[in-house]
C-alpha cells in the first residue's frame, strides 16, 4: 500500500504527507548518504497525534519519503512561493542543500512522470475520495494538513521559526470562522509562538483542495520539531514535551471538529 489511511466518523480528514520514510531499492541505490538518513521528515507525526482516533477523525499518511516525490507538491512542479527558495516534485537536495542524488543519477523527467503516477496519484486519489465521502455524510468537511520541521533552516527562513505556523494560502482555503476557531485555542496557551500565514503559507494539498465555496475547508499547521522531538539524528521522539504541545493540539483539532459540525 502506498499510504496509511483510516476512515473516520467525523467531518474532519486529517493529511501527513511527508512522515514517510520508505525509499524504493532502485532509487535509494542511486541517492547519497544524505538521502538515506532521511533527515527532512515530518518525523513522529502519527505517534504526536495518535489521539484522532479517539476523536473520529479520517487521516492519511504517507508512506514513501518526500525524497522519493513530494505530495506536497502541485504535480506540474510550479513555485508555490514565487521568489523564495523551495525543494521541487522531485527533490534533488535536502533542506541543507546536501545532494540527494550520486553524480549522473537525477531523476530526468520520465522518472518524474513515472513517480508521480506510481506514487504521488495514489496518495491524492485517496485524499480526494475520502474528502468527497465526508462531504456527502456531512455536508461540510475540515481538511487539516499536518506538517512539521527543524525550527531553524536558513535555506527557507531567518532566524527560528515560530512554534505553530497555520496557513490558508491567506484566507483563501477556508473560512474564517474554522481559522479563528483553531487559532483561538492557538492563543489561549503561553507557550507556544504563533504565526499565521506568515512563512509558511500551506502548499498544494491546502491550496488545492481547499475550497470553502464547496463547503471544503482546508488548513496547514506547521510546528517545530522543537516542541516534540529531538532536531538532530537520531530524531528522537521526546514524550516530556509532546505531551504539552499534544493538549495544545487536541483543542485546535476538536474546535475544528466542532465548527465543521455547526
Amino acid at each position: 500500500m502506498d499510504f496509511r489511511f483510516n476512515a473516520g466518523s467525523i467531518p474532519l480528514l486529517v493529511s501527513m504527507p511527508h512522515v514517510g520514510t520508505d525509499i524504493p531499492d532502485e532509487i535509494a541505490a542511486q541517492m547519497t548518504p544524505a538521502g538515506a538518513d532521511r533527515q527532512d521528515t515530518d518525523w513522529h507525526l502519527l505517534k504526536l497525534y495518535e489521539f484522532l482516533g479517539e476523536m473520529g477523525a479520517s487521516t492519511l499518511s504517507a508512506r514513501w519519503s518526500r525524497y522519493v516525490i513530494d505530495l506536497n507538491r502541485p504535480p506540474e512542479d510550479s513555485n508555490l512561493y514565487p521568489g523564495q527558495d523551495t525543494t521541487g516534485l522531485c527533490p534533488v537536495d535536502t533542506f541543507h542543500r546536501e545532494p540527494l542524488y550520486r553524480e549522473g543519477c537525477l531523476p530526468d523527467q520520465a522518472e518524474v512522470q513515472r513517480r508521480l503516477a506510481a506514487y504521488w496519484q495514489p496518495y491524492h486519489n485517496q485524499l480526494r475520495s475520502e474528502l468527497d465521502r465526508l462531504l456527502a455524510l456531512h455536508g461540510r468537511v475540515v481538511l487539516w494538513d499536518a506538517h512539521s520541521i527543524a525550527s531553524i533552516v536558513p535555506r527557507f527562513f531567518e532566524g527560528k521559526l515560530p512554534d505553530l505556523n497555520f496557513g490558508t494560502a491567506d484566507g483563501k482555503s477556508c473560512g474564517q470562522g474554522l481559522s479563528e476557531a483553531v487559532v483561538a485555542q492557538a492563543l489561549a496557551q503561553e507557550h507556544y509562538s504563533i504565526a499565521v500565514n506568515g512563512r509558511f503559507k500551506g502548499g498544494h494539498i491546502t491550496r488545492h483542495y481547499g475550497r470553502p465555496a464547496s463547503n471544503v475547508h482546508a488548513i496547514q499547521l506547521e510546528m517545530c520539531q522543537s516542541t516534540y522531538m529531538d532536531e538532530q539524528a537520531p530524531y528522537g521522539y521526546r514524550a516530556d514535551l509532546a505531551v504539552q504541545v499534544q493538549g495544545v493540539l487536541r483543542s485546535m483539532l476538536q474546535a475544528a471538529a466542532d465548527w465543521s459540525r455547526a
